[in-house]
């Protein structure tokens, strides 16, 4: 029998986890940083289809469902590349990726230049979006064999959640300027461009990602099933569709809206609005102690967030609609932090990356789908009418949740004490 039994001292020394500390972590800006320029071109994706495709064919359905495509093929191919990067190291399956994205994307750009009918979009659209690197997960998984259990991985959740936030501030405003003020295919050429440097930059770090594990002759040793059997991954994964809706309802409604006025520039300040937004509430998740369980945090502001959502759709001017997104913004943030921190109460660590890519998946495929539908919308009913998706899909994600809500319990951590001959890593005893 083996236990690690943390002392008072150890105790006071982590009862105050913060951003400070956590930067402190060995190794942490080896991947850190390499990374944050890897997912800086996810930001950039889906709106720089938007505005290509709608530049060359005029309708916001056509670049809808041309983005959602890419969404869709996003959503069904992240959790096997995560279930691989898991068996075979990220590095393996990272290098191909990036290769494969950017001249995907280079190809979406030529066509859609080129006059080339939907159906050929459509069919370039999909290897574009299955080879999206999966970048953030990566980065996840990686302070989880850093941190092995601190008080510091509900920190490290909210700091990647602020990151992620702070792309989407970037993003947005840069794919709008490289489209509007330089060419409209810059911002999707930019995307592929990003995407192949910092992705080769992120997967040559071999000394961070996690370990694969491996039998005495070498052969990788596959410990876990699918992290989609546990029923609280399920219940996460129809929350983060919600989520996705806000996103792609946003992109699509707020482009049309800011055209509608005749000051399409001003959709990447209003998209850095509401981004800003989620990046705040981010900082200030991660700088509170919670005393509140994660499950009952999840349920608070998830409520909050479909209330917020519901109101956007009443907004009559830019100005009223910046600040009900930055209301939206501040609201997801707190349930994209939590969500990512259960995943470590209810997932095996052998499994992580693979649980972290069925969340952003779900994300892509919410927001894939709130692209054409409010794409539609757009089209054929009033201006504003697309806000109506992301207030349908965090309510019925809600709904989701309140009923399944007991399915986010992980497995009891207190005394729990590793047995046997080693085979798993001992814990601390509270």
């Amino acid at each position: 029998m083996a236990s690690t039994v943390t002392t008072s001292k150890d105790s006071a020394a982590t009862s105050r986890p913060g951003y400070g500390r956590l930067l402190r972590t060995r190794g942490a800006w080896t991947f850190l940083l390499p990374g944050f320029a890897a997912r800086q071109p996810f930001a950039m994706l889906t709106l720089s289809i938007v505005l290509l495709v709608q530049h060359t064919t005029g309708s916001y359905g056509a670049a809808g469902a041309v983005a959602a495509v890419t969404g869709v093929s996003m959503a069904l191919f992240a959790p096997y590349t995560g279930r691989l990067a898991d068996r075979h190291g990220q590095r393996a399956v990272l290098v191909p990726g990036v290769l494969v994205h950017a001249a995907a994307g280079l190809g979406l750009t030529a066509l859609a230049l080129n006059g080339a009918p939907l159906w050929a979009l459509f069919a370039a659209a999909v290897p574009t979006g299955a080879s999206v690197p999966q970048v953030g997960p990566m980065v996840r998984a990686r302070w989880g064999v850093r941190l092995k259990g601190s008080p510091l991985m509900a920190t490290a959740a909210a700091f990647e959640s602020v990151t992620d936030e702070f792309t989407f501030v970037v993003g947005p405003l840069l794919a709008t300027a490289l489209c509007t003020t330089v060419d409209p295919s810059a911002g999707l050429l930019a995307e592929a461009a990003l995407t192949l440097v910092g992705g080769l930059l992120f997967a040559a770090q071999k000394g961070t990602q996690p370990p694969v594990a491996t039998t005495a002759d070498g052969r990788t040793r596959v410990r876990h099933a699918s992290a989609l059997r546990v029923p609280g991954v399920r219940v996460l994964v129809v929350t983060f569709l919600g989520i996705g809706s806000v996103f792609g309802g946003m992109q699509v409604s707020l482009a049309a809206y800011t055209e509608s006025i005749g000051e399409p520039g001003l959709n990447g300040v209003l998209y850095g609005v509401f981004a800003a937004g989620n990046m705040l509430a981010g900082l200030a998740s991660g700088a509170i102690a919670w005393k509140v369980a994660p499950q009952r945090r999840l349920l608070v502001a998830y409520a909050a967030l479909a209330l917020a959502a519901s109101a956007l759709w009443t907004a009559d001017s830019a100005l009223l609609l910046g600040a009900l997104g930055l209301l939206v913004g501040m609201c997801i943030a707190p349930a994209l932090i939590t969500g990512y921190t259960l995943v470590e109460s209810l997932v095996p660590a052998g499994a992580r990356t693979e649980a972290f890519t069925w969340l952003t998946g779900a994300v892509a495929l919410g927001q894939a789908a709130a692209v054409t539908v409010a794409g539609q919308f757009e089209d054929r009913l009033w201006d504003g009418a697309g806000f109506l998706v992301p207030m349908g899909g965090t309510l019925l994600a809600l709904a989701t949740l309140l009923a399944l809500r007991s399915r986010l319990a992980g497995a009891p951590r207190g005394r729990t004490v590793a047995r046997g001959m080693g085979h798993r890593e001992p814990v601390a005893v509270d």
